[in-house]
C-alpha cells in the first residue's frame, strides 16, 4: 500500500445550484394569470381565492388582480388575488 496519495484531481470544487425559493410577488402587487407568487418547500403559505397550488407547492395566479396576504387562524398565511369583479 502506498503511503502518499497519487497526484489525481482534488475532491473539492463542486457545489449545488441554489433552489431560488421564496416570495416572488408581494402584497399589493399586480399579478397576471400564471405568475408565480411563492416558491416553497411544503405548504407554508396556503392558497386562497384565485390562487392554485402546484405539485411542488408553488403558488401561482389563476386570475389577474392584486395580491393580498392574510393571516388566518392558527397563524397561517393565506394568499389571495382580488380582481375587479370581486370588489
Amino acid at each position: 500500500m502506498a503511503h502518499k496519495k497519487g497526484s489525481g484531481s482534488t475532491k473539492n470544487g463542486r457545489d449545488s445550484r441554489s433552489q431560488r425559493l421564496g416570495i416572488k410577488k408581494y402584497g399589493g402587487e399586480l399579478a397576471d394569470i400564471g405568475n408565480i407568487i411563492v416558491r416553497q418547500r411544503g405548504s407554508r403559505f396556503k392558497p386562497g381565492l384565485n390562487v392554485k397550488l402546484g405539485k411542488d407547492y408553488t403558488l401561482f395566479a389563476v386570475a389577474k388582480g392584486k395580491i393580498v396576504f392574510k393571516k388566518s387562524k392558527k397563524n397561517r398565511t393565506k394568499i389571495s388575488i382580488i380582481t375587479n369583479e370581486n370588489n
